[in-house]
């Protein structure tokens, strides 16, 4: 069941409505701009077939509310002051985010009470002792040349009473959450916690998630940086892996759950001849295995291969380590990079058939560069967004994108479960054709899946 079809089965269990702090009353400040109208909404999916069978179903088209600057707000900007914290791991764009964020809020809105909190959610925690940041035009000019936070991040959850203690003591009325899967849960949580104690606080949420494993946001800033470094790590493990005779270069992505970095980065520099990724589970010894289809190619096509592999694939393989989890809670996996590099190794020397690994694992270098190109673009945009939602009283909801629109999702829908690589998709198929991965673990000569075989 699509993520589409999970979600129109069981209306009664979600809404596609961004919450509202109650009806705006107060003139924009903003000039020069077009407003958006209150019934403005962007369908849900561009599927006809979804839309037809969601619209039997619920009775209306399924739709989201656009976002943009309205003409009658609910915050007074005289009035207001702002949190912006960043949580989780590094991703390019998010000193972008930042800027943009502080940016729209002085320039367009007048705000001048903008704190940077330090270290994640921890600090709005007062026993660790991380004293905001007043942020202004000026300290945030340049950073979106730097990579990384300049309010630094951290992962772990906190006590969402205190955290809303913290809000209420520092009179803080508008806070944005950069993070992803579980930063966003922890401002849904601080969201429900200011609605139970009737605090008027917006609580806005803008996707960071480098494995762009979040549903209804569309593509998630730093994604596509993380593919455009991922593919020049790429061409060096090429380079490698044919300066010498049956050479291999293995280059391990990030992608716990979802491998969408590995898949995109394939297709984008298509010297890759195994693309591994968490939701393809594939076999390591006998006649379709990994190492087989390595010799199949060196015994019936090329002296060399790349192989690029996402961080959670193949982790069954991986035996007699414990369980470990960071301090999000999330699952460390094992290091199947490491793995892969010591089994493929082994395979050759007891085979005494010559082979050399090069090994490259880049993950901390991608994340922690700045945004780049249409991705900068798009942080400025889910910024913009963010501060025109705010203002207007929206809360527990998340910036997204459909197409060349923007959108208010409820965070509750864009943490429904994990975003992942559908292998009946025409980018996994895609995948197949630029890989010939099909053809090699097949073993078969007449078997000509993939255009990829004789690179």
């Amino acid at each position: 069941m699509t993520i589409i079809e999970q979600l129109f089965s069981n209306p009664q269990d979600y809404t596609l409505n961004a919450e509202t702090l109650g009806p705006c009353k107060i003139e924009s400040p903003v000039r020069n701009r077009d407003f958006i109208e209150e019934d403005e909404r962007i369908l849900v999916t561009e599927n006809v077939k979804d839309l037809q069978n969601a619209s039997e179903r619920l009775g209306v088209t399924p739709s989201f509310e656009r976002a943009g600057p309205h003409r009658q707000i609910f915050h007074d900007p005289a009035w207001s002051r702002v949190g912006i914290v960043t949580a989780g791991g590094l991703c390019p764009g998010l000193n972008h985010v930042i800027k943009g964020l502080v940016e729209i809020l002085m320039f367009d809105y007048g705000i001048k009470t903008i704190y940077g909190i330090r270290y994640g959610y921890a600090g709005l925690i007062p026993r660790f002792g991380y004293e905001p940041i007043m942020l202004n035009t000026d300290n945030v000019d340049t950073i979106h040349e730097l990579g990384g936070t300049m309010l630094g991040s951290s992962r772990g959850q906190q006590d969402t009473g205190e955290i809303v203690d913290t809000l209420a003591r520092m009179n803080i009325n508008l806070l944005f959450c950069i993070g992803g899967d579980g930063s966003l849960r922890c401002a849904r949580a601080i969201a429900d916690e200011c609605k139970s104690r009737k605090l008027a606080i917006s609580v806005i949420g803008i996707p960071k998630t480098i494995d762009n494993d979040l549903h209804f946001v569309g593509r998630s800033f730093g994604f596509e940086t993380a593919v455009g470094e991922a593919t020049r790590i790429i061409r060096a493990a090429h380079t490698e892996a044919k300066g010498t005779f049956n050479g291999i270069g293995l280059v391990k992505l990030m992608g716990r759950d979802s491998g969408f970095i590995t898949a995109y980065a394939s297709l984008a520099n298509p010297v890759v001849n195994f693309c591994l990724i968490p939701e393809l589970d594939f076999e390591m010894d006998g006649p379709h295995g990994l190492l087989a289809a390595l010799d199949y190619r060196f015994d019936r096509y090329k002296d060399h291969a790349v192989i690029v592999v996402a961080e959670g694939a193949g982790q069954r393989h991986i035996e007699g380590e414990p369980e470990r989890k960071d301090a999000s809670g999330n699952v460390l996996k094992k290091d199947i990079g490491e793995y892969l590099r010591q089994r493929i190794t082994d395979h050759y020397k007891t085979t005494k058939r010559e082979a050399s690994v090069k090994y490259f694992d880049p993950s901390y270098t991608i994340r922690s560069v700045p945004a780049q190109g249409t991705d900068a673009i798009r942080c400025y945009m889910l910024a913009r967004n963010a501060v025109h939602a705010a203002m207007a009283g929206r809360t527990n909801c998340v910036v997204g994108n459909q197409a060349d629109w923007y959108t208010l999702v409820p965070i509750r829908l864009a943490t429904i479960d994990r975003q992942k690589v559908n292998l009946n998709s025409d980018l996994w198929r895609a995948v197949l054709d630029a890989t010939g991965q099909t053809l090699y673990f097949s073993g078969n000569p007449n078997n000509n899946t993939g255009n990829g075989a004789t690179r």
